[in-house]
């Protein structure tokens, strides 16, 4: 069985492919993960700390590793 792995997207990213990666390896729209993570950064505060932060220790998804594609493609 195949373990999922959190990786940083390299085809559905805004900035760094943090939240693109979080959404494929969550299943969810990557538009709802960015909203909810402009939440995080306006009431919790922590929330470009924790962008960057994982932006440093998340790898970037390797060649081979499926990667979701634009809407429609």
């Amino acid at each position: 069985m195949a373990t999922k792995r959190l990786y940083r997207s390299t085809s559905d990213r805004m900035v760094a492919g943090v939240c693109g990666g979080l959404a494929a390896y969550l299943d969810l729209d990557p538009t709802l993960v960015r909203i909810l993570w402009v939440i995080v950064v306006l009431f919790g505060g922590f929330g470009v700390l924790l962008y960057l932060i994982m932006w440093i220790i998340v790898p970037e998804a390797p060649p081979t590793a499926w990667q979701p594609g634009p809407p429609g493609a």
